[in-house]
């Protein structure tokens, strides 16, 4: 059953801000008082999703409501955030290594997927089937995934243990993202395109940890503490479409602090980090002092190209609908 459009824009938002309780103090940035931890990546490391952004003058969309953010608050590590929403390998390779020293104590890494094209994949197959190629776009992306990351991922690898040699790095997997219904009113997945979604993110997560092992990498695998937590479950992790757009089929704050913060933080440090209100207030504390930081790196995120859904208005749906003889009224009334 599809869910009212209201819910389906809006209430992630709300649920995020309403279930993870914050301090009522603000506590000392710490971003410049401990070991050096620098956080690469896409928009799953980023925090895209998450609602609220830091004011670093980018289209970057980090949050310190993102699992580095927390863990670096709770742990007191010196963060350098470069994870740029968008970002594909080469964008890491040249846009973020660069923070990288022979000092860096810990890393993070999620990037890959839209290297492979998961927004133009996920609107393909957000299309109603008679207007889409679902299949035809995964199968794309599994041949983009299987033949061409591998090598991408071995060189981007290499070059992190060459410029943080003495660097814990854990590489960070995709969460899967539907449970096998669509309740949202916009799009109009079926059961099987969301399997074959699904089976996109096993695939793509396979080739990260065979990638990282090699390199003496820890992989970090998502997927079943996200199990439950899905698009359409209960209590979401992660939302389905969204406004604004960009947020779309990305982790939300509950994500990113049940989700990712404890698996990826127990993997980093040792020591698992818990989201309290107090952690949360630490990282929030800090996020002037981390925008300015990363006013540095301007001129090198505006190179980043951003990637989101993007769905046809209703008008031209009813367009296409024509030109392949679908009788629209018919369909809509069917479907809403």
């Amino acid at each position: 059953m599809k869910r009212p459009l209201l819910r389906a824009l809006t209430g992630i938002a709300l649920l995020s801000l309403t279930t993870i309780p914050l301090a009522t103090t603000q506590a000392t940035p710490s971003y410049a008082a401990g070991e050096s931890y620098v956080a690469l990546g896409d928009s799953y490391s980023s925090g895209t999703g998450t609602g609220t952004y830091i004011n670093d003058g980018s289209d970057c969309l980090r949050s310190t409501y993102a699992y580095p953010s927390l863990t670096a608050a709770a742990r007191n590590y010196s963060l350098n955030f470069r994870a740029c929403s968008g970002a594909v390998v080469a964008d890491v390779t040249t846009t973020q290594l660069g923070a990288l020293t022979s000092a860096t104590k810990y890393v993070t890494i999620s990037v890959g997927g839209n290297d492979a094209g998961f927004a133009d994949v996920i609107t393909e197959c957000a299309l109603p089937g008679w207007a889409s190629d679902c299949a035809g776009a995964v199968a794309e992306a599994r041949s983009i995934v299987t033949n061409t990351l591998p090598g991408r991922l071995n060189t981007l690898y290499s070059a992190i243990r060459t410029k943080a040699p003495a660097a814990k790095v854990v590489v960070v997997g995709y969460p899967k993202i539907f449970n096998g219904e669509d309740c949202d009113w916009l799009t109009f997945f079926s059961p099987a395109d969301e399997a074959a979604l699904n089976d996109g993110v096993v695939l793509i997560n396979s080739v990260m940890r065979a990638a990282a092992t090699a390199k003496g990498f820890t992989f970090a695998d998502p997927v079943g503490g996200f199990t439950g937590h899905a698009v359409c479950d209960s209590t979401e992790w992660i939302n389905g479409f969204s406004s604004p757009v960009v947020e779309s089929y990305h982790p939300n704050r509950l994500g990113h602090a049940n989700g990712y913060t404890p698996l990826v933080s127990g993997m980093l440090t040792g020591a698992t980090v818990t989201a309290t209100g107090a952690v949360v207030a630490e990282a929030q504390a800090g996020a002037a002092e981390q925008a300015q930081l990363q006013r540095r790196y301007a001129d090198a995120d505006s190179t980043i190209k951003q990637q989101q859904v993007e769905l046809p208005t209703k008008a031209e749906l009813r367009k296409l609908a024509k030109e392949k003889g679908v009788d629209f009224d018919a369909w809509w009334a069917r479907t809403h």
